[in-house]
């Protein structure tokens, strides 16, 4: 059986940023893996203009307004899915890796360019 969706019922802001944090892991230039399994991200994107681009995906600015939101970083810390150290650099747990949101597809766009 696939895992539920959002188990820790993660507010829609907080989805939107784990989902962003997600996806900056899965590339090695914004991303350091860990012995322990959890992967450091220090290249965060500012974004600017309507969207930006993570990897070959584009993501609508108004869905990352959580990436400069403090205290979203503090409700995925305290739900054991990342460690912040707002607003410089993010570290995803194994679990905030394998969190099933539910709402990538709507996050994260094909690029056309």
């Amino acid at each position: 059986m696939p895992p539920r969706a959002n188990p820790l019922k993660l507010n829609a802001l907080q989805l939107k940023t784990l989902v962003l944090f997600q996806e900056l892991a899965r590339h090695p230039e914004t991303s350091t893996r860990t012995e322990s399994g959890e992967v450091f991200l220090s290249a965060l994107p500012h974004p600017h203009g309507n969207h930006f681009h993570v990897g070959r995906k584009v993501v609508m600015s108004k869905d990352a307004s959580g990436l400069a939101n403090g205290a979203v970083w503090v409700a995925l810390e305290r739900k054991g899915l990342i460690r912040a150290s707002f607003p410089m650099a993010v570290t995803l747990t194994p679990a905030g890796l394998d969190y099933e949101t539910g709402i990538t597809d709507e996050i994260l766009h094909g690029s056309d360019h």
